[in-house]
């Protein structure tokens, strides 16, 4: 987690809402990615769908079985589905994003049964970093 705060900083240098995403695979990092989408004028360059491309590019395959997602913010619903479709296994996320999280905040995604795939889950871990990072950001902007 310390290094996807350390791209989620990258990001805020960047004017980019500071979100920051590893896979790791068998110990290894396969994918990083951080928050892009006014950067690249792309909606869809999110932390973890950045670095799930990154992940799935450098495996030569969009399934990454086994594979854990590791993330700063709580994801958004794109971001989950994402997840699902990669067969990502389980899911570390720090700070809640009680706005717009659909794993626990809002619509509790990851416990749902109509899915084809299960990710487990565990959030929280180094939640106070998280969360400090993304509150300085936008108290800079105010």
């Amino acid at each position: 987690m310390q290094q996807a705060l350390a791209l989620a900083a990258k990001g805020a240098e960047l004017g980019e809402v500071p979100v920051g995403a590893l896979v790791v695979l068998n110990g290894e990092i396969i994918g990083e990615g951080f928050n892009q989408p006014i950067s690249s004028s792309d909606p869809s360059a999110h932390a973890e769908v950045k670095a799930l491309r990154d992940a799935a590019s450098r495996q030569n395959n969009y399934r990454l079985p086994g594979a854990t997602l590791y993330v700063t913010i709580e994801p958004c619903t794109m971001c989950f589905g994402t997840l699902i479709h990669a067969r990502i296994a389980r899911l570390v996320y720090g700070a809640a994003e009680p706005r717009a999280g659909v794993v626990a905040s809002q619509l509790q995604l990851a416990e749902k049964t109509f899915f084809n795939h299960k990710i487990e889950v565990e959030g929280g871990v180094m939640a106070a970093e998280a969360g400090a990072l993304v509150r300085e950001f936008f108290q800079k902007r105010r």
